[in-house]
């Protein structure tokens, strides 16, 4: 038993999700150690309009690249991925250039629309934040690809003290929502930075060194073609999703709502940031590698799946039952009903904690437009969820109660789905051996 556990313990796989959870766990660390003081700073309508302006980056960021980034660590060929490296680039510069033009020729038109008056001018960093999401998105896919996770771990230890620190330390002075807006717009650019900063002179080099004459742009567009076709897409529809609650709530209910809403989720996503992350970033390339060597891709969405399942209960756990009275006593009295929220919602961050290996696996088994498919459905109903909360009840409460439940009830469906597609991958894969 015990050379079994030594054994799992010096598994290369083991060992890269420990280097990344390490980084992460320090981050979250800080993060935990200073969120009170913020809350006690900043108070809940300025959370909300952070949380507004931050709603709107969630949905544009992730196609900041098209999605490009993520094809990185697919390739056998260096030259390949190199190749795609420079579409990435190009691609990311081209809609910051859009939104910039956009944002610049129809402002009060965008404001007035999506009822953004309480976000007002912030909306001007937008370009730049997509600019330096689609450059992280690289050098992050990158670094995975080439397994150098101490790089990763560091720079994300290093952005939390950095961004975190400026907070509280404004905070003091300056306590108001255009803080935590601004820093938290530059975020992604501070961690592409310090991950520039930390990798080795010769592969930053190499990173960039491409023989256009090997690699035809074209050639990779066509090649490529499902993941701005159909990830794309669908990772636009999941940050769509995702930021909802934010965006109806502030509309249906008040900014303070939207506040309410904002810290319950940073606080959820610790433990996924912390280990599912870490987990899905480590998964990737293994999978990837798998599917390569026609491994048994099943068992492996299996056992992580279940790992993280194990490792979640606790955690999500103690939310769902204690919520109010710790989001009461760590955060202030004022932060009771997000304590209140965080029951419902840490039933849905569970579900989605556990199917990182999942997601992860879906471009390797060529199952794109069936995700982007799901993500329509999935937003459709989280609609009609906050929706009848609103219209039907009249309740932010009863409103986040039916999306943590649809959403919690979607995200285990997903799994199930998606081991369907591994076992007949594995089959077809059997076959043509």
């Amino acid at each position: 038993m015990k050379d079994r556990i030594d054994r799992i313990i010096k598994s290369p796989f083991v060992r890269n999700v420990m280097i990344m959870g390490t980084g992460t766990a320090a981050a979250q660390a800080i993060a935990m150690v200073l969120s009170p003081i913020i809350t006690r700073l900043y108070g809940p309508e300025s959370y909300g309009i952070m949380g507004t302006f931050m709603a709107i980056v969630t949905i544009l960021t992730p196609i900041a690249s098209l999605t490009y980034p993520i094809a990185i660590v697919l390739p056998k060929s260096s030259t390949e991925a190199k190749g795609l490296i420079h579409l990435s680039l190009i691609t990311s510069l081209i809609i910051a250039g859009i939104f910039s033009f956009l944002l610049l020729a129809f402002d009060k038109t965008i404001i007035n629309l999506f009822h953004l008056n309480k976000v007002g001018n912030f909306i001007y960093l937008i370009p730049v934040t997509i600019m330096c999401a689609g450059i992280l998105q690289v050098i992050e896919q990158w670094l995975i690809r080439t397994k150098q996770f101490k790089v990763s771990a560091k720079a994300t230890f290093i952005q939390a003290l950095i961004s975190q620190g400026s907070i509280v330390g404004i905070g003091f002075l300056y306590p108001f929502a255009s803080i935590l807006v601004v820093v938290q717009s530059l975020r992604e650019g501070l961690k592409a930075l310090l991950m520039i900063l930390l990798v080795k002179k010769a592969n930053i080099k190499s990173l960039f060194e491409v023989n256009d004459k090997k690699i035809s742009k074209k050639s990779l567009l066509k090649k490529y073609n499902d993941f701005p076709l159909f990830r794309a897409p669908e990772v636009f529809l999941n940050g769509l999703s995702q930021s909802l609650p934010i965006l109806m709530l502030t509309s249906f209910f008040g900014p303070a709502s939207a506040g309410f809403y904002s810290i319950s989720k940073t606080v959820l996503n610790l433990p996924t940031q912390l280990i599912g992350k870490s987990v899905g970033d480590v998964f990737y390339p293994r999978i990837a590698e798998a599917a390569n060597n026609k491994e048994d891709l099943t068992g492996l969405i299996k056992k992580a799946t279940i790992s993280l399942a194990i490792i979640g209960i606790v955690p999500f756990g103690t939310i769902i039952i204690f919520g109010p009275w710790l989001f009461s006593v760590v955060f202030g009295s004022d932060w009771l009903n997000a304590g209140v929220y965080a029951r419902w919602v840490a039933l849905w961050t569970f579900f989605a904690f556990i199917n990182q290996p999942s997601v992860r696996s879906l471009p390797v088994l060529s199952a794109q437009a069936f995700q982007l498919k799901y993500t329509i459905f999935m937003l459709i109903t989280r609609v009609i969820m906050l929706g009848a909360g609103y219209f039907v009840f009249s309740s932010d409460k009863i409103a986040i109660a039916l999306f943590g439940i649809s959403g919690a009830i979607l995200n285990l469906n997903l799994i199930l789905i998606t081991l369907k597609i591994s076992k007949k991958f594995d089959k077809l894969k059997s076959v043509n051996r």
